[in-house]
């Protein structure tokens, strides 16, 4: 009897489980290469070398996400200069005690039509009940800065 029962395996049809997007997975491998990188530098990563790695990501965007970066990078380094450049989920990043306090994320990275400037739960933004946490950008505008900077120094304090 045994020999004549199938497996409950063949006769199942297969289903294909639609998870997450390609753009995702390459999120997640890049943020599996970033702790692994991190690992092998050891506790006294060179700062420099999270600069450098931020800015060559920045480099590679297209435009126009490139000069909001570059501009963000900016205003950043000059409202918090606490924070520390480093990627995160191959994203440009600033964190504070090794905490991810904000971050930029390219249109490109997940297929959307603007480009992206949040902060995580670490940031010091609490306002009321609800408070914002991400914002959309297709263009940096003096005022835009000024607010970024203001709010990057909000987050850090």
């Amino acid at each position: 009897m045994k020999d004549t029962q199938k497996s409950a395996k063949s006769t199942t049809a297969k289903k294909r489980h639609e998870g997450f997007t390609d753009e995702e997975r390459a999120a997640m491998k890049e943020r599996v290469q970033e702790m692994k990188a991190a690992a092998r530098r050891g506790p006294r990563a060179d700062k420099a070398d999270g600069e450098s790695a931020v800015l060559a990501k920045i480099a590679e965007m297209p435009e126009p996400d490139r000069s909001m970066g570059k501009r963000l990078h900016a205003v950043i380094k000059a409202s918090a200069p606490t924070l520390l450049p480093r990627l995160w989920y191959g994203m440009p990043a600033y964190a504070k005690d090794g905490k991810v306090v904000c971050f930029f994320q390219s249109a490109q990275k997940f297929k959307t039509r603007y480009a992206t400037f949040g902060f995580s739960d670490k940031a010091n933004l609490d306002e009321g009940a609800m408070w914002p946490t991400a914002f959309a950008l297709t263009k940096l505008t003096a005022a835009d800065e000024a607010r970024i900077g203001a709010l990057v120094k909000k987050a850090v304090s």
